[in-house]
């Protein structure tokens, strides 16, 4: 072996036995804190999104409290009113038949309304002699009125 190569060893064995040495030194002693948990946004708002106005959360209230009432009260023409788009009145009719059906039910907001921008979601808790369902209501703006897309 040349002098050259026998030397250029030498020094990457010191440059490794000096990163294994300071990686020892610096390790904390046993096991590893686990990382911070940092708790999940809502699918509705996407993150580092700004704080709704408070005429946005109202609305987006004042919406979620309505979809809960038509649906508490088994009435299809008022849901049909939240909508963004008329409904036809065969898809109503189907709406309160399938309500009909479900016979009485509880009815509740599972929290508030997610506002980011123009859209929004909220869940509706419901309770009824078939079980129990959260559903997912997506909410929009749309020419300065929230209404429920669909």
């Amino acid at each position: 072996m040349s002098g050259r190569l026998t030397a250029g060893l030498v020094v990457l064995g010191a440059l490794v036995a000096g990163a294994v040495l300071g990686l020892v030194l610096v390790a904390p002693a046993g096991p590893s804190p686990p990382p911070p948990v940092v708790p999940a946004q809502p699918a509705s708002v996407p993150p580092f999104s700004l704080p709704a106005s408070d005429a946005d959360v109202a609305a987006t209230n004042v919406l979620a409290n309505a979809i809960v009432d038509a649906i508490k009260r088994g009435d299809a023409t008022e849901f049909g009113r939240l909508t963004c788009e008329p409904q036809t009145s065969q898809a109503l009719a189907r709406l309160q038949s399938q309500w009909d059906a479900a016979g009485p039910l509880t009815v509740t907001l599972a929290g508030p309304p997610n506002v980011a921008g123009d859209s929004a979601g909220v869940t509706v808790h419901v309770e009824g002699a078939g079980g129990r369902k959260d559903t997912p209501f997506p909410m929009h703006r749309e020419n300065g009125r929230w209404c429920v897309p669909g």
